[in-house]
């Protein structure tokens, strides 16, 4: 690239997005933008030759993809997860990826805890069930009282942490894991000033009554809550997920609720998104589910596009990225 040369940006899929600040924001610091609308591996390849940044949107960034493009040096994403991209080849390659971590803290445990309280309370049976006909209709199991509870939280990040200030007036006790959170005083006061008690794996998941997970996925995490994972879980819990569908077998999780060990699931989150018509998940009054929205608000709508882009001129203008997740080996 000479010193005359346009940098080139290239959007994959914009779907449920509207790219137009980041558009905006990218060309007034001189690059060339190009929005393709597609999550088609080989029209993104044959749209974005010349590009040194990408910008998908839920498009999976493949390494055959990132070998077929070799003047890309950013991924930028728009989602905090990164578990769609082939990080390994990415920094093999000298190609930087970014998310846009924090963004949406608030929101995603805002949703936490409000599908948290829709399946506890049941209102997916209550709605349905509030008609003359059926309005002394009871769900087979009475909801327990929350202050009687415990909240299981896995994964004590911004995002954990944050849903234990929220709900913790509400729960009788908080319980969490986390492995990669360190231990030092700083932490252990923090959780303390949360009412969080940490514990190790099986402890949290013996105890929760309200299981939550805010994990990434990785080779490690995919499929974790499995069906011995949820035998374990005490009878009558509740699993809730706004982190990554892959986390958990959703057969497994089906079963386990038909047999009425687990008393329901509130999930943003699937493992394939859309669902098949099939899907498992699909309407079951014992899940509360929603189409991956936990991230949204009016705010988030203008910071994930802006925080995206934002990476891309950065790494312009410094060669450096602002939130990196990866260090690559060749970065220019």
């Amino acid at each position: 690239m000479t010193a005359q040369t346009r940098p080139i940006a290239v959007y994959t899929d914009v779907d449920d997005t509207d790219p137009t600040p980041g558009i905006k924001l990218l060309e007034a610091n001189g690059f060339e933008v190009r929005v393709l609308g597609t999550r088609d591996p080989q029209e993104i390849i044959a749209g974005a030759q010349g590009a040194q940044v990408l910008l998908p949107g839920y498009a999976s960034v493949t390494r055959e993809m990132i070998e077929a493009l070799p003047e890309l040096r950013v991924i930028a994403l728009m989602s905090m997860g990164f578990d769609y991209v082939d990080l390994d080849a990415a920094t093999e390659h000298g190609v930087w990826v970014t998310n846009v971590p924090g963004a949406a803290t608030e929101e995603v445990a805002t949703h936490a805890l409000g599908l948290v309280l829709a399946s506890v309370r049941q209102l997916n049976f209550y709605t349905s069930s509030a008609t003359p006909a059926t309005w002394n209709d009871r769900a087979p199991a009475a909801p327990p009282r929350l202050s009687e509870t415990t909240l299981g939280i896995i994964g004590l990040g911004k995002i954990g942490r944050e849903l234990a200030r929220l709900a913790g007036p509400l729960f009788g006790d908080i319980v969490g894991y986390d492995p990669m959170l360190p231990d030092t005083p700083e932490v252990r006061a923090d959780l303390a000033s949360l009412g969080v008690r940490r514990a190790e794996l099986a402890e949290v998941r013996a105890a929760a009554n309200v299981l939550s997970l805010h994990l990434p996925l990785t080779p490690d995490t995919e499929h974790m809550v499995d069906a011995a994972f949820l035998a374990a879980m005490p009878r009558g819990a509740t699993l809730v997920n706004v982190s990554r569908g892959g986390l958990i077998d959703h057969q497994a999780l089906a079963a386990s609720l038909d047999a009425g060990h687990l008393a329901g699931a509130a999930l943003d989150v699937l493992e394939h998104e859309p669902p098949a018509a099939d899907h498992p998940m699909l309407g079951r009054s014992d899940v509360v589910l929603t189409p991956h929205i936990a991230y949204f608000s009016a705010r988030t709508e203008i910071e994930y596009v802006r925080i995206q882009a934002q990476n891309a001129v950065s790494w312009f203008a410094t060669s450096t990225p602002d939130t990196p997740v990866n260090q690559p080996r060749i970065a220019s």
